[in-house]
């Protein structure tokens, strides 16, 4: 089968190399979304170890189409008894973009009339009560190139299971991750983050230290289908569990001015299996200090469209500036949508790079040198 990992946008680098790294097979990267080849074991694996894709999705099929006529006959020709069993539900959602099908209502119709047309042929019935497991269906039309595809996953991927509780306007678990892979964190490394919030960015440098690979305690909707193999699961958390490596030196310390923000770190962190790797404690940014030898501080700042107006995020990063001076064996990693961010901090970052935050376009600054 065809697979497709999709993620945020800037992050499909980062996914086609996690991708390779668990030795899936023939992977290629396109904008906001991966696809890969395998079997049953690929798509537990993918779903089970990826720490930045937002899903998977197999890529039943992909043709052009710009009439109803055509949508109608691409997705009618695809046997979709091998998917879908007699009673399962397969609702249909999706999206179009600078296509002539632009109407998202007429083409979930058209789409769930083929295939219901095609399951007719195959199971020699009129009528389908669609009470047994979920299939959702997924189109995507971009310049009337159709990609058929079916969620395996179910909720994101970045709902790893460990923050039911979170404080306002959180990071994305997947794009925290990214920052951890982007500031190079390794099992011995020591890691702050002085804006921790509901501890997100440190739960996730911790489990990438530890390789604790983010899906191994949370359930996937495939795997309530006919065609899914428990043995096949079963193998794959049994994988996963095997690459853990507790025999490393990593920590990590979270501050912030919040105690409730604070005590939800505490619980998400002991949900995540690492609370024994975290510290936690209320700190202002201006009393901000380690004497650490080596430090990697990654960080979410509060700024004007989230928390803070305008005026008091740029004072922040202000202090920031003053606080994480350059030092040998010190690094620091801060995302903000604010393009007068290096302005305000007082210097050019080393290095920078976009990412989306959601919908909105950030930048991580990253400062390295000494």
């Amino acid at each position: 089968m065809t697979f497709c990992a999709t993620c945020l946008l800037g992050l499909e680098g980062l996914v086609a190399n996690e991708l390779r790294h668990h030795e899936i097979e023939n992977v290629r990267a396109e904008n906001g979304r991966v696809l890969f080849d395998g079997d049953l074991s690929t798509l537990a694996r993918a779903n089970i170890c990826s720490r930045y894709a937002e899903r998977v999705l197999i890529l039943v099929n992909e043709f052009e189409a710009s009439s109803f006529e055509q949508l109608f006959d691409g997705v009618n020709s695809i046997d979709w008894s091998k998917y879908i069993a007699v009673d399962e539900a397969f609702p249909v959602k999706g999206n179009s973009i600078n296509s002539a099908l632009s109407s998202i209502p007429a083409c979930q119709k058209i789409i769930k009339k083929a295939i219901v047309e095609s399951l007719k042929k195959s199971y020699k019935t009129e009528w389908f009560e669609e009470t047994g497991a979920l299939h959702k269906i997924h189109f995507l039309i971009i310049k009337d190139r159709v990609s058929i595809m079916i969620d395996t996953s179910g909720d994101g991927l970045h709902k790893r299971g460990y923050r039911e509780n979170a404080n306002l306007a959180p990071i994305r678990e997947t794009l925290a991750a990214a920052m951890v892979d982007l500031s190079r964190v390794r099992k011995n490394h020591i890691v702050c983050d002085p804006f921790c919030g509901s501890g997100t960015i440190l739960i996730e440098a911790a489990l990438k230290a530890l390789n604790i690979m983010p899906g191994i305690n949370r359930s996937f909707i495939c795997e309530s289908w006919a065609q899914s193999d428990a043995s096949v699961w079963e193998n794959e958390r049994k994988r996963a569990k095997s690459l853990i490596n507790t025999d490393c030196s990593f920590k990590a310390y979270g501050f912030d001015i919040d105690d409730d923000a604070l005590s939800i770190a505490k619980e998400n962190a002991e949900k995540a299996g690492v609370s024994d790797r975290i510290e936690f404690s209320n700190r202002d940014i201006k009393d901000f200090k380690l004497d650490e030898d080596y430090l990697c501080v990654i960080t979410n700042p509060p700024y004007g469209e989230r928390l803070l107006d305008v005026k008091e995020a740029e004072r922040l990063y202000k202090i920031m500036g003053e606080k994480f001076f350059k030092r040998e064996h010190y690094s620091y990693t801060v995302i903000s949508p604010d393009d007068d961010f290096e302005k305000c901090f007082g210097r050019a970052s080393d290095k920078r790079r976009k990412l989306y935050n959601g919908m909105l376009k950030c930048n991580v600054y990253m400062y390295y040198k000494s």
